[in-house]
């Protein structure tokens, strides 16, 4: 059983005076707390904008398969970058498709790239696993440069969007 709720002692102004240093101190940890995330959202993001860049290196250099899953990467961080801001904690998805689904319930122009998110979730495995495609085909032989491309255009359109709503 909870232990009762006792009257706070001593005059009214006293009483104010409790209530309102609590208040401060309740302000102060959210204050805290929401720098904390924007911090963090900062570091995600910047990966993300990282991720990106080496996504269009792998794609230079013929690796298109890893173009591929870097893009995803790229994408799935900078959204999370967004979720972090609006005071998230801890974010376990890897989906895109999700990650937007998510973040349009308080930005809705986000979901005018559910398309986009599907094509990039499609990437998230077939690029690394040769078990995940059907055959006798690597990722590395099943990706090719027209691929990578697309991937990189979900992606950049996804980021960019993603950094627009950060500095709002």
């Amino acid at each position: 059983m909870p232990a009762p709720l006792l009257p706070l002692q001593g005059t009214g102004a006293e009483r104010g005076a409790l209530i309102s240093r609590e208040r401060q101190e309740f302000d102060d940890h959210q204050a805290e707390t929401m720098d904390a995330n924007m911090r963090e959202a900062g570091r995600w993001l910047r990966q993300g904008e990282r991720d990106l860049i080496s996504a269009r290196n792998s794609c230079r250099s013929g690796d298109f398969e890893w173009a591929c899953f870097q893009a995803q990467q790229s994408a799935e961080k900078s959204l999370k970058a967004l979720l972090y801001a609006r005071g998230y904690r801890r974010i376990l998805t890897h989906s895109v498709y999700e990650l937007i689904r998510e973040i349009g319930k308080y930005e809705p122009s986000f979901l005018a790239l559910k398309s986009e998110a599907k094509a990039l979730d499609a990437a998230y495995i077939t690029t690394r696993y040769p078990d995940s495609i059907v055959g006798n085909l690597t990722p590395s032989e099943y990706y090719d440069q027209e691929d990578a491309e697309e991937c990189i255009e979900h992606a950049d359109s996804i980021c960019s969007a993603a950094r627009e709503a950060l500095t709002r």
